[in-house]
């Protein structure tokens, strides 16, 4: 029995991630879902927030902010499609911070497209949450 997964993580940009790992957790739309090497085959989709990866032989993991998206999963490979994906180093915190800061205040305000001030909120927030669990 294998003891790791490939995880490719791909944008419409850029192949983000292409490794082997030995866990991945990612936020599925009906809460988070743990994948290790010989997973049953899904198909799931994803929200955003915090992707997070272990690979062999660490003990930490490595954090990847994220939009939403689809993730596939096979027996020794998984593949995860989203509009962005970002790691720590990656992350400028004072824009995130201002981003979540103008979607709090938008969402405060009558008349506005709320799903779209959630979703830029949300965002926000996972970019945040990943910068700070990468230092």
């Amino acid at each position: 029995m294998a003891s790791s997964v490939e995880l490719e993580i791909l944008t419409p940009e850029r192949i983000v991630f292409q490794e082997d790992i030995e866990m991945v957790i990612a936020p599925a739309i009906d809460g988070e879902i743990g994948i290790l090497a010989n997973h049953y085959p899904l198909i799931t989709a994803l929200k955003i927030g915090v992707l997070r990866i272990r690979k062999p032989d660490e003990e930490s993991w490595l954090p990847v902010a994220i939009s939403s998206g689809l993730m596939e999963v096979l027996p020794y490979r998984v593949s995860i499609l989203v509009a962005t994906a970002e790691f720590p180093e990656e992350i400028d915190i004072e824009r995130a911070r201002e981003a979540k800061e103008r979607a709090e205040k938008l969402l405060q305000q009558e008349g506005i497209d709320r799903a779209r001030a959630e979703a830029a909120l949300q965002r926000a927030l996972a970019r945040l949450r990943a910068a700070q669990d990468g230092q």
